[in-house]
């Protein structure tokens, strides 16, 4: 996630947890259900945030090592204190991996990729860093379309204050849409 400095709800583990930790909390537990992946891997996290995917792979997959990896400071500090063991976190970029090709069986990334700047280098980066035979998944919310709780918030915001309408997450993120997705997927390290 973004480190954009004090004032950056997006880098305050407990802003972040008040105002969407719960359904981070819940779509991890869904996506990590449906990764059904053995027992005994070694799981990298990108982007982990406050640290809701790490801790449902800690919890719900027995991996051998799980680390999750964030740019925000203040996030990992936050997903430290809350999850289970083995899971381990850092500070470090996504786009820009401080780890050695092939160093994990999984790679995951949850509510991030929007967040990575430029996206597809952190795919790539995930793709570099998963063995052969591994895998690679993530998942980012649908803020134009499938995400009502938010498109309501930034359709009032904007009728509100027209300047808002700068900051509504469905216009900043298109990568969060299918077509775009599906081309990000496609393009750069997409053979693991």
């Amino acid at each position: 996630m973004e480190d954009g400095g004090p004032s950056d709800v997006w880098a305050q583990g407990d802003a972040y947890e008040r105002y969407m930790g719960r359904w981070s909390r819940r779509v991890a537990e869904v996506f990590v259900a449906r990764l059904g992946s053995p027992a005994g891997l070694r799981w990298l996290d990108i982007g982990c945030g406050t640290g809701a995917l790490t801790a449902a792979v800690a919890s719900r997959c027995r991996p051998r090592a799980v680390l999750g990896l964030d740019r925000s400071a203040e996030f990992v500090r936050a997903a430290r204190a809350a999850a289970p063991g083995p899971a381990r976190f850092a500070v470090a970029d996504g786009s820009a991996l401080p780890l050695r090709d092939a160093e994990f069986d999984a790679v995951v990334s949850g509510l991030a990729l929007n967040f990575l700047e430029p996206p597809e280098t952190a795919v790539a980066e995930a793709a570099r860093v998963v063995r052969p035979g591994g895998f690679v998944a993530a998942y980012v919310w649908d803020y134009a379309d499938g995400m009502a709780l938010l498109r309501r918030f930034w359709d009032v915001a904007a009728a509100l204050d027209p300047g808002a309408a700068a900051l509504d997450e469905g216009r900043r993120f298109a990568l969060c849409r299918p077509g775009p997705l599906r081309t990000l997927w496609t393009g750069r390290g997409s053979s693991t």
